[in-house]
């Protein structure tokens, strides 16, 4: 059984400027519909921002970048493509869009925030991924809000 499914990383919430851009996103994600987690643990080891999904099961995957030297800096992002119907880089009004990659969707948000500068293509996931993916997502917020609820939870 894998236990870390449900276990948020340490740092389960971003620091500084990721953090309160992450609080942006995921609130207008959840005025949009969809349910998001942070910091969600994909089966490839690689550990998305935001990892959402909406009532039909589309599952969306925001990377949150605080600095032109963090988006840089950063050559994992691809590999997150294979567990999403659609892909955002999310950053915060001063960051240059144009170094945002056009076959990636473009969220511009602040600590209250967000919106949608550019829409994210669909790239629709296979059916056992979707399935898969779905049940880690239920699974890990289910235990986040069981640990939230009973904080003594081992």
């Amino acid at each position: 059984m894998e236990k870390n499914l449900t276990k948020p990383p340490p740092a389960a919430v971003p620091a500084g400027e990721a953090s309160a851009i992450t609080r942006g996103v995921r609130r207008m994600l959840a005025a949009h519909g969809l349910a998001s987690v942070a910091e969600f643990t994909l089966r490839s080891r690689r550990r998305a921002d935001v990892l959402a999904v909406d009532a039909k099961g589309i599952v969306t995957i925001v990377e949150v970048k605080s600095s032109i030297a963090d988006f840089r800096a950063d050559r994992k992002w691809p590999d997150y493509l294979d567990f999403c119907d659609h892909f955002y880089f999310a950053v915060d009004d001063s960051f240059p869009a144009e170094l945002i990659p056009d076959s990636c969707g473009l969220m511009i948000a602040d600590a209250y925030e967000a919106a949608i500068a550019r829409e994210a293509p669909e790239t629709p996931l296979n059916a056992v991924r979707r399935r898969t993916l779905l049940l880690r997502f239920a699974h890990a917020a289910a235990g986040r809000l069981h640990r939230l609820e009973d904080p003594g939870l081992v």
